[in-house]
């Protein structure tokens, strides 16, 4: 859980930034992303497979 503590004299968007990094660094926005709709796990593997179609893609031309 990220927590943030008002320290005296602090202005409430200076303690807005340190909430908004804590929550990007935890990771809890990829998260909810990640979970906001159930995924069957053919969808999963269709979803990983494109993926990796497009990295190789991306890194693969070097060796052609």
């Amino acid at each position: 859980m990220t927590q943030v503590v008002l320290g005296e004299n602090e202005g409430i968007e200076s303690a807005l930034r340190r909430f908004k990094r804590q929550v990007s660094q935890a990771g809890i926005f990829q998260d909810l992303r990640k979970n906001r709709h159930f995924e069957t796990p053919l969808q999963k593997e269709k979803r990983k497979a494109v993926a990796r179609r497009k990295q190789r893609s991306r890194n693969g031309s070097r060796y052609r």
